[in-house]
C-alpha cells in the first residue's frame, strides 16, 4: 500500500524532474494545445522508462500514471503561457 507521503513524493519528484520541467519547455514551443499535451505525456513515459533502466518490471503503474499526468499538465501549462504571453 502506497502511503500518502510516498504519493506526494512521487508527484513532487515528477513536477521537479523531466516531466515537469521539460514538459513545460516543450509546451512553450507550440501553440497547439493537443500537441503540447502529447509531448508532455511522451516525456513522462520516456522519463519513467529511462530512470527504470529500461526494465519494465521495475516500473510501478502509479509511477507511470503520475509521470504522464504531470507531463500532460506541464505541457498544457507551457502552451497556456505561450498563449497568454502572445496575446498581451
Amino acid at each position: 500500500m502506497l502511503g500518502i507521503l510516498d504519493l506526494l513524493g512521487t508527484i513532487g519528484g515528477n513536477v521537479l524532474s523531466f516531466p515537469g520541467i521539460l514538459g513545460l519547455g516543450l509546451g512553450m514551443m507550440t501553440r497547439n494545445w493537443m500537441l503540447a499535451a502529447i509531448m508532455g505525456g511522451i516525456v513522462g513515459v520516456l522519463e519513467t522508462v529511462l530512470f527504470a533502466g529500461f526494465n519494465f518490471s521495475a516500473i510501478a503503474p502509479l509511477d507511470m500514471a503520475v509521470a504522464i499526468v504531470v507531463g500532460v499538465l506541464a505541457g498544457s501549462l507551457g502552451c497556456a503561457i505561450r498563449h497568454k504571453g502572445a496575446t498581451v
